[in-house]
This record gives C-alpha cells, structure tokens and sequence, in this order.
C-alpha cells in the first residue's frame, strides 16, 4: 500500500516537474518580450493590501510548506524516516549538503553584505530532481527514489528551521506568542482526538495572519500545523487525506503560480557581469559543486565509522548523480533569495544564476545516472 502511494507521488511529481519548467520558460520568455514590463508589473498589482507576488509568496507559499509537513510527518512515522537505521544515510547526506555549499558560498561572500545568501544554496527542489529522474523510467531502483526524496525532505526542514531562524528581521513578540498559543491549542485538540480538519484549517488561518504581522515569516505556520493536524500510523487519518487532497493543487497551481511570479526576469544585461559577482560565484559553485561533494563525502564519512551503509540496489556512483540532482535548487533556493537580500537586482541576478546552476546539476546528474544504473535488456517475442 505504502509502495503504491509512493509511486503516485512520484507521478504527481514528474509531471509537477515538468509543469514547472514550462512555466518557467513561459515567465522568462513574456519577460523579456516588448511589453515584459507590462507583465512584471502585473505580478506588484495590490489585492487587499499585498501585491499578487506577496500573495503567492507569502499565502500560498504557506500551503506547499503545509504540504511539505505533510510529508515530512508520514516519512516519520511511517517512511524512510520512521528507523533511525534507515534515516541515517539521508540525514547524513542532507547534512552534508547543507554545510559545504554554503561554506563554499560563504568562502566567496563573508563579511560583504550578501553573505545572508548563505541559505542559498541549501536547498534541493524535490519536484524537479525528482521528475529528472523519472525519465530514466523502471532503471532507477525505488530505493533510490526513496532516498532521494528523504534526502531533499531533510533539506527541506533544514530550509524552514533557517528561514525561521536566520531570515527573521523584526520581531513583534505580542503576534508571535498569539501565533504559538493558537498552534498550542491545535496540538491539545489532536491530543484530544479530534479528526475533523475544520478546526485546524480555521486555527491555521489565524495562526497564519498572526504569523504575518510577527515578523518570522508566515509560511512557518504551514509546518507547524502539519504537526497539529492527527496523524494516525496504520489507518487513513485526516493527515493522509489532507496530503493526497493537497498533491494536485499544489504541484499544478501553486508551484506553477511561483514560478510564474518569481521567474519574471530581464535578462537583456550581461551574462559575464552577473556570474562575476561574488553571491552568484557562491550560488553556482554551491549548487553544482557543493551539493554532491558534501552528499557524498558525509555519506563516505558514516560509512566509514560504521554509522550507515549503503543498501545493496544502489552503488556510489549512483549517489554521485544523486547528489548532482540535489543542486537543483529552484523553488526552495528563489523563496530563500526573496528573503535574503532586499536590492531588486541581486534578487533578480540571483534567480538567474539559480536556474542556470540547476540546469548545469541537473544535467550532470542525469547523464552520470544514465551511465551508471544498470541497462533494461529487452528481449524480442
């Protein structure tokens, strides 16, 4: 059963995936027509006090991190996550893959004023990485599918855990306690055993205006009220039919919306000039470089003090290419770019260097995995 959910997520994702890059060749493209600047602007028009892009970016945005405790809370209690034995390889990679790019972007960046970039190159966008892989069809083990997506999962929290830390500006602490009683209140009514989701979702979108006008930016509370809403091991609880209701609307409505929006780039000024800036140096080598060297010399590392091994459907090489899917970065990567700086043209600068970067991992990856995992022989009847 576990398996079958699996593979339609892995569906969903794929085609999620490729929804993304036609909406992001779409966006770049109207950008940089005669009248792009008819359609950046289009992205700042003001409804009910936020402009459309803060809307996607700071509303709906709020639902795919839902989404993403969603999952996180199943692979926990009951997938990749649920044994510690079993989680320690992804733990291990996703730690690596978070402390050496950004100690690579940091080489480049410390003490100038967009060392805040850091979080950058972090991130790993699970629907594209995973829709990369699924070109390879039945050659790719689920094993390593699974590990991928636990992988880019961990990064995912770790994403949300420095958002809220490190990406917090001012700080309202009158909004923010309200924001954490009401959070208290959905985990003594799960405590309590109530199942219907009207109480959480109604809970959650106070909790969100709340975490708004806190100053720790409002898509924490879509992870936090994952974890309030029952989660219950071996049946169908309100979590599970929340996560597979939200698969669809946030795969091809919501992810597409942010690309949309935020993929809106002119990129009529110099290549050269915008790739020798020291934040987009940081950004490219972190995500192409960064990301599989620290993936798999942290996964060498708990190997070699016996802390993990590898499962016997997947080699070294295969994490290799992994790890090069794992510098895609996109949407967590351009969400982390709107927070960290606050100049339109480093943002905008940045965005571009970001799909290049996992344009070039991605490729990579691809092409090592498609040399690496064993050919389909295919016998004639």
């Amino acid at each position: 059963m576990r398996i079958q959910i699996f593979r339609q997520f892995l569906h969903n994702e794929k085609s999620g995936g490729l929804v993304l890059i036609l909406c992001t060749l779409i966006s770049l493209t109207i950008a940089n027509l005669s009248f792009g600047s008819l359609y950046q602007g289009f992205w700042h028009i003001s409804f009910l006090g936020l402009s459309i892009e803060h809307w996607i970016n700071d509303g709906f945005m709020a639902i795919f991190f839902l989404f993403i405790g969603l999952e996180l809370e199943r692979e926990i209690y009951e997938g990749a996550l649920s044994k510690l034995k079993d989680a320690l390889l992804p733990i291990f990679a996703a730690i690596g893959g978070i402390v050496v790019p950004a100690s690579i972007y940091m080489i480049f960046n410390h003490g100038t004023p967009t060392q805040s970039g850091a979080g950058i190159p972090m991130a790993t966008d699970i629907a594209f990485a995973l829709g990369i892989l699924s070109l390879l069809g039945s050659r790719v083990p689920i094993t390593l599918k699974i590990f991928l997506t636990a992988l880019a999962v961990i990064d995912d929290l770790c994403a949300i855990i420095i958002i809220a830390v490190f990406y917090t500006n001012t700080l309202v602490i009158t909004n923010l306690l309200i924001a954490l009683v009401i959070f208290v209140l959905l985990l003594l009514l799960n405590k309590l055993k109530i199942n219907s989701i009207i109480p959480y979702i109604i809970g959650g979108i106070i909790m969100w205006y709340f975490m708004l006008n806190s100053g720790v930016h409002a898509t924490i509370t879509g992870v936090l009220l994952a974890f309030a809403i029952p989660y219950r091991k071996k049946s169908v609880s309100t979590s599970n039919k929340l996560e597979k209701f939200l698969h669809i609307p946030v795969a091809f409505i919501i992810l597409p919306l942010f690309a949309l929006a935020n993929t809106a780039i002119d990129i009529s000024g110099q290549l050269s000039d915008t790739l020798s800036e020291n934040y987009s140096i940081g950004i490219l080598l972190g995500l192409v470089i960064g990301k599989p060297l620290g993936i798999i010399s942290f996964i060498l590392f708990s190997i070699l003090v016996g802390c993990c091994k590898l499962p016997k459907t997947f080699t070294l090489k295969d994490v290799v290419g992994v790890g090069f899917l794992a510098g895609i970065g996109f949407t967590m990567s351009i969400f982390i770019t709107l927070l960290a700086f606050t100049d339109i043209t480093i943002i905008n600068n940045a965005k571009l260097v970001i799909l290049i970067s996992s344009l070039i991992a991605g490729t990579i990856g691809f092409v090592i995995l498609k040399f690496s995992l064993p050919q389909i022989i295919k016998t004639k009847l």
